[in-house]
């Protein structure tokens, strides 16, 4: 049964009093999101929407939500997903490369944000239309959803993730075989983004095997681990830096027993990290390799390899899924010999462009002689902080429509619990004054999302530059590594932020190039 038949089915047949999401200390039982969800498909088919036309679907992690993007699946529409951390004119921008005919959403954000046809979500499970839908375009019928990438070859482009894609993912981790059951006694606890891979992967799995839903704004320790005590949860999701967050807290090991594996995903995961966890807890951790494109993971350990090869391959991101084909070329596409490395390769079914066809992902790798995949960092200049990416491009442009700023650099920083978090370097427009931190944080805030933010901002006179005068990107990682942590950063309560600093001295080389580049050695600290 595909993921739209399910849905379906779910919203159809499900026992009206039967808890489906928990959220925040409420309980929505599946009347209440089936009639949510009705509300929903009445409120599209009023605005004149046909199936398998692209529908835009403001995705917050709330009960609601839920309750819009099963009806979309049930009713044959594709979910256009859109980020709702984004600020209103990043919003505005991202409904309008969308073009999609409505958009749902809480009415506050789409009214700030103008969108035309709205169909506004009330906590109270209403759905109402609202304003003028635009006309709806050709569309691909065979459309579940559609994402944005993470953008690390440019701008994000949305990709269509098709049903038979979704269907041949979730084929061989969901289900137990054998069984048709409507639901499961089990409960997943979703604490990533929705609007994220990751965090919709979670939702479509647990639609798909009938799981309660444990719904968390965002990750906290205590009211997970309190999740995971209370529903005896066997298998969960955590990004690097959860898992981070978990041990600093010295949660009792007894609190999840429960548990018998994590899988993480989104950003590389430390071997040092993994084995940790799992020494404290008893809990083995399982690295996948996925995109957006391929409609989550294609490659990952699994529990049996764990047992038997973690001793020899900790580090690596695990072999290829079932139906997946991995290989590594070189810059001529042509495939390299074993623990060579290069550009990872996948072919699957996964993909969008079907089982036959190579993708060339934006990722540097290595396969060994075991077929064991090992990650080497992507081959462009993005920074993946805590699992979210962020574009130096995008963080520069928010600096420098500052009055004060001639132009912006930003670079990672290697980070011990986030993997790297983004450091600016700004050259100031002669004759002003240098802006206090308050003012350029507060400038950012204005465009950027929370994890874009950067962590710290260095004053220079000049960027350094190569002889064709584009910014030197080495130098530039050489000098922000290098300057002092001058001043206190403001702490940030968001996943993407960080509550200890500790940056590299100086050495001979970060010293001659404070005084080539003219670095001041004045910081504006970021949260």
């Amino acid at each position: 049964m595909g993921i739209g038949e399910r849905a379906a089915r779910l919203l159809r047949e499900a026992p009206d009093e039967t808890v489906a999401i928990e959220h925040d200390g409420t309980q929505w039982s599946w009347g209440r999101l089936r009639r949510c969800a009705d509300a929903v498909g009445d409120a599209v088919r009023g605005a004149g929407i046909e199936p398998g036309t692209r529908v835009g679907l403001v995705l917050e992690n709330r009960p609601e939500h839920v309750a819009a993007f099963a009806a979309l699946l049930a009713g044959a529409w594709c979910a256009v997903v859109v980020d709702p951390l984004q600020p209103a004119g990043r919003l505005r921008e991202d409904l309008g490369r969308a073009e999609v005919p409505v958009v749902i959403g809480a009415a506050e954000q789409l009214a700030a944000a103008g969108a035309p046809g709205v169909i506004a979500l009330g906590r109270d499970g209403s759905a109402r239309l609202c304003g003028t839908p635009a006309e709806a375009k050709a569309e691909d019928p065979g459309a579940a959803f559609e994402m944005s990438t993470s953008g690390t070859t440019g701008t994000p482009k949305r990709i269509p993730i098709r049903h038979g894609q979704v269907d041949w993912a979730l084929a061989s981790a969901s289900r137990p075989s054998g069984t048709d059951a409507l639901l499961l006694p089990s409960a997943s606890v979703i604490a990533s983004p929705l609007a994220h891979i990751g965090g919709l992967w979670g939702l479509v799995h647990a639609l798909h095997t009938g799981r309660r839903i444990v719904l968390m704004t965002k990750f906290a320790v205590d009211p997970w681990v309190e999740a995971v005590e209370r529903h005896r949860v066997r298998a969960a999701f955590l990004v690097p830096a959860a898992l981070r967050d978990i041990l600093a807290s010295e949660v009792p090991p007894e609190r999840l027993r429960s548990l018998k594996l994590v899988t993480s995903g989104s950003t590389v995961l430390p071997a040092e990290l993994a084995d940790r966890f799992f020494r404290r807890y008893g809990v083995r951790v399982l690295m996948t390799y996925g995109a957006t494109e391929f409609a989550g993971a294609v490659a990952g350990w699994t529990y049996a390899l764990h047992e038997q090869w973690w001793d020899r391959k900790a580090g690596s991101a695990g072999r290829a899924y079932p139906g997946v084909q991995l290989r590594v070329t070189d810059d001529l596409g042509r495939e390299v010999p074993p623990d060579c490395a290069g550009r990872l390769e996948v072919r699957t079914a996964q993909s969008a462009h079907g089982a036959r066809d190579w993708v060339r992902t934006s990722d540097l790798a290595r396969i060994d002689e075991d077929g064991f995949l090992w990650s080497m960092g992507r081959a462009d200049d993005v920074i993946t902080r805590g699992g979210f990416t962020v574009r130096p491009d995008t963080v520069e442009r928010a600096l420098e429509r500052h009055p004060a700023v001639r132009e912006a650099a930003v670079t990672g920083v290697p980070d011990e619990r986030l993997g790297a978090v983004p450091v600016a370097a700004v050259e100031l427009e002669r004759g002003q004054s240098p802006p206090a931190a308050e003012e350029l944080i507060a400038w950012c805030r204005k465009e950027l999302l929370p994890y874009e933010l950067p962590e710290r901002v260095v004053l220079v006179d000049a960027l350094p530059r190569t002889p064709s005068a584009k910014v030197s990107r080495v130098a530039l990682a050489e000098l922000v590594r290098a300057a002092p942590p001058d001043e206190t950063p403001i702490p940030d309560d968001t996943e993407g932020s960080r509550h200890e600093h500790d940056f590299a001295p100086r050495s001979d080389r970060a010293a001659r190039l404070h005084r080539e580049h003219g670095h001041r050695g004045r910081l504006a600290a970021g949260d």
